[in-house]
C-alpha cells in the first residue's frame, strides 16, 4: 500500500507545487488505487505515474473548494478514453451530483461506465464503502463550507505459512496449505489436526490510512486518525498563525502534530501549503511538528509514502 501526493498546495497552483490530490495504491488482490481530491490538472500529473485511470476505482472528494475539485470532470471523463469500463464510486459533500451531472450535460460529456455518486451529510456515520475487505470511513471535519475527512482500514492477515513445520506435520503441499493462510484448521489422511496457529508466524495487522480534509482542530480530526499508520492532515500555515489559520477555517503545522499526538497515530504527513512557503521553507515547517511529533514529515508533489504492515505474534 503506497500514497502518491499530486499536488501539495493551497488555494492555486504555482510554479513547483500544484493542487490537492492524492493516489492510493491497494495492495494485492485488489490492485486498484483510490483518489483523494482532484484538484486542477489532476490528470496531468498522473501522467507521469504508472497509474492507469482504468484501474481508478473510487474517487473521495473532501469538499467543493475548487483547488480539490476542478480537475475532477476532466478525469472522469478521460477514464472512458483510457479503457475504463468498470463502476466507478465518487463521495463528496451535498452538491457534487450537481456539479458534475450539470458540467457533463452542458459539455455533451457521455461515460462508458457507471458512475455511482454518493453525497455525504454531517451524519454520516458507519462504513461508506468495501472492495477486497478494505473498508472507508468518512466524518465531517471543521472547514468555511461542508468537508470530511475519510479513513481506509484495512484487515488483518495472516503471516507467512511456516513449511519446515509443514513438512515436519506431513502437510502434503497443495489445497491444504491454502486453506491453513485462509485461517482454516485441516485434517490429515492419520486424522492429525493442524491448526493455523500451529503453522502460521504470527499476523499482519491492517493498516489504516487517515486523509483529511481542510480543517481547524476538531474531534472528528483525531477520531478518523486514531492509531492510524499513516495521517494526511493540511497545514496550511507555519506554527503561530493560528489566529489567521482559524479566520480561514485551516490548521497550522502544530495543529497537524497535535492531532497527531492525541490520535496516537505512527506517522503525519502534512500537506496543502500556503503559496507564501516555497520548497526551501519545507524543511522549517517540518521541524515545526517534529518538535512535538517526532515522526512527522512533509509531502511534495509526485512524493511517495510507503505504508508497510506491521506484525503480530
Amino acid at each position: 500500500m503506497k500514497l502518491t501526493f499530486l499536488g501539495t498546495g493551497a488555494g492555486r497552483p504555482n510554479k513547483t507545487r500544484n493542487v490537492t490530490a492524492a493516489a492510493l495504491q491497494l495492495p494485492e488482490p485488489a490492485c486498484s488505487w483510490w483518489l483523494f481530491d482532484a484538484g486542477e490538472a489532476a490528470q496531468h500529473m498522473l501522467m507521469q505515474l504508472p497509474l492507469k485511470l482504468s484501474k481508478l476505482s473510487v474517487v473521495c472528494i473532501t469538499h467543493l473548494h475548487g483547488d480539490h475539485l476542478y480537475g475532477l470532470p476532466g478525469l472522469l471523463s478521460s477514464r472512458s478514453f483510457d479503457g475504463g469500463v468498470d463502476p466507478l464510486r465518487l463521495f463528496g459533500p451535498r452538491g457534487i451530483r450537481a456539479y458534475i451531472e450539470t458540467t457533463f450535460k452542458l459539455t455533451g460529456t457521455v461515460l462508458d461506465y457507471e458512475l455511482i455518486i454518493e453525497e455525504l451529510d454531517e451524519g454520516c456515520t458507519g462504513i461508506l464503502y468495501e472492495e477486497d475487505g478494505c473498508k472507508l470511513v468518512a466524518a465531517p471535519l471543521e472547514h468555511r463550507i461542508p468537508c470530511f475527512g475519510y479513513r481506509v482500514i484495512e484487515p488483518d492477515a495472516p503471516g507467512r505459512l511456516l513449511t519446515g513445520k509443514l513438512e515436519a506435520l506431513g502437510v502434503p503441499k497443495g489445497p491444504l496449505y491454502g486453506k491453513l493462510k485462509r485461517g482454516e484448521t485441516v485434517t490429515l489422511q492419520d486424522g492429525t489436526i493442524v491448526r493455523p496457529t500451529d503453522v502460521i508466524d504470527g499476523k499482519l495487522v491492517g493498516r489504516i490510512v487517515t486523509i483529511l480534509g481542510d480543517t481547524s482542530p476538531c474531534a472528528n480530526a483525531v477520531k478518523l486518525a486514531e492509531g492510524a499508520d499513516l495521517l494526511v492532515h493540511e497545514a496550511t500555515f507555519a506554527a503561530g498563525m493560528e489566529e489567521k489559520a482559524r479566520a480561514f477555517g485551516h490548521s497550522t503545522t502544530m495543529d497537524a502534530a497535535r492531532t497527531a499526538k492525541e490520535a496516537g497515530a505512527r506517522r503525519l504527513i502534512m500537506t496543502h501549503f500556503s503559496g507564501r512557503y516555497s520548497l526551501e521553507d519545507l524543511s522549517g515547517l517540518r521541524e515545526e511538528a517534529a518538535s512535538l511529533f517526532p515522526s512527522a514529515d512533509v509531502a511534495t508533489d509526485f512524493a511517495v509514502f510507503e505504508v508497510e504492515r506491521r506484525k503480530m505474534g
